[in-house]
């Protein structure tokens, strides 16, 4: 039985679908996704994003548009106001009716921009989690070759340039389209100025069109190296220990000073376009404006045209100049935007390598049968192969102690079993499935990996352990972490089980962290176990202390240890020794010791290794029974 939170209870029969431990989600999924076609423009790639908030949206633009439709009403009031300022108390109704259309004026632009920063963040947030969806969705070989920095930057700025387009650059058109009502007003008082008002229009066109041209390549270029000073900034940040030790701080400021100097290049070349154009595009309106004066008075002084109509024409044009400064504005970041897109487009439109395949099952009952069939394997297409006819079997509730030099593949023995790679040719199986044909959530629910360097989240120890198991009672993590040798230590801490690791756990000690990543495993329970040299950061006694509740741990269930110490291969039911991409011997320890002298030379490298150690009774930990076999520790059941 899995209990998840907030779910019923479900029976795990034979046959029955894997059911992922259930979580109630806090936030709401995207409404819609970018559009998968890439020949399709960057923004209507873009599109459905924007079209799944279109009622807000849509409210938004509306008001806005009828807010400036209101605000164009008050120049022609206050220009028939000055041509009957003789007249009695005609003074007065211009004054009620433009307080009128001013606060309605103020109320729509109110709701409307309410409207529009609701529609940029639920964009923003949808970005966002598209990304980091897909992020989660991409195989490990995408990580193996892509910077931290890249994604960083693209999850990042990347998404707000293309959000801020999204949301302005429609509002910003609105408010430009006002010039069309504008326009019809002025034709509606006098036509000739009206002309002269709107001359500059078509070199405000081809002015933009040659700046968009222009600042593409240097968008790109900026967003490119803002990249590039993220992957230096957080590689400095997660190997600040690394940079300390070899007093390397000179060394990498200058690199960072190297990456902020091309930066600072793209930005004035940026800027010398900008400051090329925009003034010309913004200013264009004001030789407009010149131009009204000279050919509005001409006809008044002929009596075509009154004073105030030349009022009028000048307070439109005045109401004009924002959106010509703002079209400059909105084409600088279009090109930015569509950089920005494409960069993003890059890593939504890679496809994950690992995945489910067609017609793939789930792994529901698990034996533990662990085959490797002549296994052939390499972490770069062509490249050299790491394992080469690799052949293993480890039979249900077997402990496998696997030995040999650095760098054999002995850790990728454990990554191919979870399927974090798929292999070259061969097949792994686990009860006579090849993991190919099993769903990615059932198999990897069903194997618990403790790495060499355990990885802590910044949050509390409690939540660290419980990683696995989101939904587990404090009393199954602390007795997770008694097993694991971890609850004295913890308790003396200043918030106990609360208290909040630092960047990667580094507040605690190496066998510290260790210890809780071996009771984040330990919790789940599950019934293939991989320990890859998972007590090389912990002294020998504590080690021992581990021992015992490992040799429970793995009764009843598969386990494979990839170990240099002697203390630790003592747990196993047989070693294998690894060389050269292959099992080259598999025996006893003593069998091995006795005819096999690589496998001597290999444990005499390890400088760790405390030949001398022996494992201290089994003792049963609070709280801990038999595993699969038996009742599940920390009453999980169905594991």
């Amino acid at each position: 039985m899995r209990l998840g939170r907030g779910h019923a209870a479900v029976e795990e029969l034979p046959g029955s679908p894997f059911v992922p431990m259930a979580v109630d989600p806090r936030y709401s999924a995207p409404r819609a996704t970018i559009d998968p076609d890439r020949d399709k423009s960057w923004l209507r790639r873009a599109l459905p994003i924007v079209l799944s908030h279109r009622r807000t949206f849509a409210t938004a633009l509306i008001l806005s548009f009828t807010g400036l439709v209101l605000q164009v009403q008050i120049p022609k009031l206050l220009g028939d106001a000055v041509s009957e300022l003789g007249r009695a108390g005609a003074l007065d109704h211009y004054v009620r009716l433009v307080l009128v259309l001013a606060v309605a004026a103020g109320l729509t632009g109110y709701v409307s921009r309410l409207c529009l920063m609701r529609t940029a963040y639920s964009i923003e947030f949808d970005l966002r989690n598209i990304i980091y969806e897909h992020l989660t969705r991409m195989s490990f070989p995408f990580y193996d070759r892509v910077q931290s920095g890249q994604l960083i930057s693209r999850a990042n700025s990347d998404i707000r340039s293309v959000q801020m387009y999204l949301t302005f650059a429609p509002s910003i058109l609105v408010q430009c389209a006002i010039a069309v009502v504008a326009f019809g007003y002025m034709l509606s008082i006098s036509v000739p100025p009206a002309f002269v008002a709107m001359a500059t229009m078509p070199f405000v066109y081809v002015l933009g069109v040659r700046m968009r041209r222009l600042m593409f390549p240097v968008s790109w270029l900026i967003q490119s190296r803002l990249a590039d000073v993220a992957t230096i900034v957080d590689e400095n940040i997660n190997g600040v220990r690394v940079v300390k030790s070899f007093a390397g701080e000179p060394r990498q400021l200058r690199l960072l000073a190297r990456a902020a100097d091309r930066l600072q290049w793209a930005y004035v070349k940026d800027a010398d376009i900008r400051a090329r154009f925009t003034p010309v595009v913004q200013n264009l309106s004001q030789l407009g404006l010149a131009l009204v004066l000279l050919v509005g008075g001409y006809l008044v002084v002929h009596g075509h045209l009154r004073v105030g109509d030349i009022l009028t024409f000048s307070f439109y044009i005045v109401m004009l100049q924002a959106p010509f400064q703002m079209l400059g504005m909105l084409i600088m970041m279009g090109q930015r935007a569509a950089a920005s897109a494409g960069r993003i487009y890059e890593i939504l439109d890679e496809a994950p390598t690992i995945v489910d395949r067609p017609g793939a099952i789930d792994l529901v009952e698990c034996a533990g049968d662990v085959r490797f069939d002549s296994v052939d394997f390499s972490y770069l297409e062509g490249g050299p192969l790491v394992l080469e006819g690799f052949e293993l079997h480890l039979r249900p509730g077997e402990t496998v102690a696997m030995v040999g030099r650095t760098g054999v593949g002995k850790s990728t023995v454990a990554r191919l079993l979870s399927r974090f790679y798929d292999v070259n040719s061969g097949a792994v199986r686990i009860d006579g499935h090849d993991v190919r044909q099993l769903t990615l959530a059932s198999l990897r629910s069903k194997i618990g990996i403790v790495l060499d360097e355990p990885f802590l989240f910044s949050v509390s120890i409690r939540d660290n352990i419980a990683y696995g198991r989101p939904d587990a009672d404090f009393a199954d993590i602390a007795a997770a972490a008694e097993a694991a040798g971890a609850d004295e230590f913890i308790r003396q801490l200043p918030a106990g089980y609360d208290t909040v690791v630092g960047e990667r756990g580094y507040t605690l000690s190496g066998g510290q962290r260790q210890r809780i990543a071996i009771a984040r495993t330990l919790l789940v329970n599950p019934p293939i176990l991989v320990l890859d040299d998972a007590t090389s950061a912990i002294d020998v006694q504590v080690e021992q202390q581990i021992h015992g509740a490992l040799r429970v741990l793995m009764r009843g269930r598969t386990t494979l240890i990839i170990a240099h110490r002697l203390s630790t291969i003592s747990l196993a039911d047989r070693v294998v020794l690894m060389d050269q991409g292959r099992i080259v011997a598999d025996g006893t320890h003593n069998e091995l010791m006795a005819t096999n002298p690589l496998y001597v030379e290999v444990l005499a490298q390890a400088a760790d290794t405390d030949v001398d150690a022996a494992p201290e009774p089994v003792t049963r930990p609070r709280g801990w029974e038999d595993g699969p076999t038996g009742s599940p520790p920390f009453g999980v059941e169905g594991v």
